[in-house]
């Protein structure tokens, strides 16, 4: 048989909006939480220790004689292609996907997995080994099976593979000869309606057309497409569409460098990295998305009586996300701890209140969305706005979420700013002047004090905290903030001693300084593109174009990036996919890129 795969992030992501999957090179489904993104993983070997997994919490095709395989995603979809070929010269080709399209006037995606297994050439021997976890790979579900199906009892729910398969050789995992395709269901315990090679064929066709016709309205520069679609995709592939939350990840406790102890789970929606998330697919003409996103946190602000907002919430508005360790798990590469639930939820991060602010100014100022803001949202906003008003000067626990260590960090204290200044442009769109100037004015006072107490003169450099001497990559995004124009001397003072001291050849660290963990070991790939469209700002465009062309290089396979990057090896550590670090991705090449004019 193939033996145990080793444990890395070429991973491939399948999904639909709901519920998300990784796959690994050999098509062994390694991830996969259900019925949605923060739940029970079913599939967790990811998570398992040294790679090897071999007691349950995965989902494979094994094939006979393994040799090598191949992987691609089919054409501007997420639909993903594995090829096994054995030392005999047999192949076989296996198809996943989650079906996603449209039914009965609104999106139909179920927590399904769809495989189909195909003989290419030869007569490749096959067995299949579906071994579901429950309790974060505490133990297996109760089966039962029926004429042609298998049925698993779940903590939380029950799941139902149905196939054409011999139901025998699924149970057993018994090899045998893949004389005819074979399909197989898995996901809610129901009846297929229709034949199950029919419904496949059915589900994969609508899927298919359902990502080609989503992709092919992006509105993607001339450059690097291929990398921006896949990227977008994959943004897309994180959304939990239900509510319109974003996930930042879609896995927990990947440690952000080998036995740092930095393992946190991910699978929440942070407000300041969906903000960045929708704006980059706003970018793109993913309108409907920005949408969804914007009613979460409509709902979020008018749940808050007083404007206070937590940094993260659950996909489902969940406020509490109490964190916990599992010891049922080992941990990637047995690197443990693994953490279900994020403490950060408790934390004061005061950027969150610009984050919310600027994303709903959307509402306000694009004339593609149904359904503009109105002075009800407005006046909701300005609860948020007095709560930015408050706090733009006082200590939290800033954008890395440091858990000791309060500061009147430099970023929050900008997006505070950022806050009330697009409180002010909203009112004056919407004919509000007397708060229009009320906000201005707030702003300007807060933009006074942000520059005296944050600029260091004897560092040419603004800094990460009032008052302070120590840097962090934040300060890149003063110009994309609308904090300081481009052309100022001090944006560029701040640009090049944040290069001088966080840059690690071609990447760039968040920080340099001890936190709760020490010093950071890896670098963080967001910080990298934040660093390259700086660069790009203040005239540095050919070095902008070369540091991009190398983070391309350091994606999977896939096109894929995680949240870390061991600059000396190039290694992807941290949570995957990195919502954060595909912001990155599109948002630089739609700087960097030559326009279509240029291109011919």
């Amino acid at each position: 048989m193939s033996g145990a795969p080793t444990n890395n992030l070429d991973l491939a992501v399948i999904g639909n909006c709901a519920f998300g999957a990784l796959v690994d090179s050999r098509a062994r489904i390694v991830w996969a939480c259900l019925p949605r993104f923060d739940g029970d993983p079913v599939f967790c070997s990811l998570l398992n220790g040294n790679g090897n997994g071999e007691k349950f919490g995965f989902y494979d095709v094994e094939l006979t004689d393994f040799d090598r395989s191949e992987q691609e995603y089919v054409h501007n979809t997420a639909i993903l292609v594995t090829t096994l070929y054995d030392r005999r010269g047999s192949a076989v080709e296996i198809t996943d996907f989650a079906p996603r399209f449209n039914q009965f006037d609104r999106a139909h995606r179920p927590e399904t997995i769809v495989r189909h297994i195909r003989t290419l050439k030869g007569n490749p021997q096959i067995r299949i080994r579906l071994r579901p976890a429950i309790g974060y790979g505490a133990s297996r579900p109760e089966i039962t099976r029926g004429s042609n199906h298998i049925r698993f009892l779940l903590s939380h729910m029950a799941i139902r593979l149905t196939t054409d398969a011999p139901i025998s050789y699924v149970l057993d995992e018994t090899p045998f000869i893949l004389e005819e395709d074979v399909s197989l269901f898995l996901g809610p315990d129901e009846s297929l309606t229709k034949p199950i090679r029919e419904t496949r064929r059915e589900f994969f066709e609508r899927t298919h057309d359902y990502w080609r016709e989503w992709a092919r309205y992006l509105a993607i520069p001339f450059e690097w497409q291929e990398a921006v679609i896949r990227a977008a995709i994959t943004l897309k592939l994180c959304t939990f569409e239900e509510t319109g939350a974003v996930v930042a990840a879609l896995t927990t406790s990947i440690p952000e460098a080998p036995n740092s102890g930095r393992n946190w789970d991910y699978r929440f929606c942070w407000l300041r990295d969906a903000y960045f998330v929708v704006q980059a697919l706003n970018r793109l003409g993913a309108t409907r998305s920005m949408e969804e996103y914007l009613r979460y946190i409509t709902n979020i602000v008018a749940a808050s009586e007083d404007g206070h907002l937590q940094p993260v919430y659950g996909v489902g508005n969940a406020a509490a996300l109490v964190e916990r360790h599992v010891d049922s798990l080992a941990g990637y590469r047995a690197m443990g701890p693994v953490r279900v639930g994020n403490q950060a939820y408790e934390h004061i991060q005061n950027d969150v209140y610009g984050s919310v602010v600027m994303a709903a100014t959307q509402w306000f100022f694009d004339e593609r969305l149904v359904r503009p803001g109105n002075k009800r949202l407005f006046e909701r906003l300005e609860r948020v706005g007095q709560q930015a008003l408050k706090l733009y000067d006082q200590p939290d626990a800033g954008i890395w979420e440091f858990r000791s260590i309060d500061r009147v960090h430099t970023h929050s204290s900008v997006m505070c700013w950022a806050a009330c200044d697009r409180l002010g442009k909203i009112a004056y769109r919407i004919g509000l002047t007397a708060r229009g100037d009320h906000w201005r004015a707030h702003a300007d006072e807060m933009h006074e004090t942000i520059c005296r107490r944050a600029w260091n003169p004897d560092m040419n450099s603004f800094v990460a905290s009032f008052d302070g001497k120590e840097l962090d990559a934040s300060l890149l995004l003063l110009h994309e903030l609308g904090f300081l124009k481009a052309d100022d001397s001090r944006f560029i003072g701040t640009v090049e001693a944040v290069e001088k001291a966080m840059r690690r050849g071609d990447y760039l660290m968040r920080y340099i300084d001890d936190d709760d963990f020490g010093a950071p070991e890896n670098a963080f790939n967001i910080c990298t593109f934040w660093y390259i469209e700086a660069l790009d700002a203040i005239g540095r465009k050919e070095e902008a174009r070369d540091l991009f062309e190398n983070m391309l290089a350091r994606r999977n396979r896939h096109g894929l990036l995680s949240e870390d990057l061991d600059p000396t090896t190039g290694e992807l550590w941290g949570n995957f996919p990195q919502t954060y670090s595909m912001v990155g991705l599109i948002s630089s090449a739609m700087r960097l890129s030559r326009s279509w004019e240029e291109a011919f």
